[in-house]
């Protein structure tokens, strides 16, 4: 299979148990029928958390928008790591 963005044959790999089509020149990701599934399944919490209340208006340009902290390792960054 070819890389629709430039070309190039995409290189198939399997991240636990789910395969993956990606180019080596650009990087980009493709995912068969049923991939992206099985990545939403496996990285969806355990238990439904209670909705978390609405940010409270500061004004200003950042209304509602706080820096995020970045997260420890996740499933996701096992999949995507070439």
């Amino acid at each position: 299979m070819q890389c629709p963005v430039d070309g190039t044959t995409l290189v198939m790999t399997d991240r636990q148990g789910v395969e993956i089509d990606y180019c080596p020149q650009c990087r980009g990701v493709w995912l068969d029928r049923g991939e992206l599934d099985k990545i939403v399944e496996r990285s969806a919490p355990e238990a439904p958390r209670a909705a978390a209340p609405a940010p409270q208006s500061r004004g200003g340009y950042d209304e509602g928008h706080a820096p995020r902290k970045k997260r420890r390792g996740s499933f996701l960054d096992d999949i995507f790591d070439f």
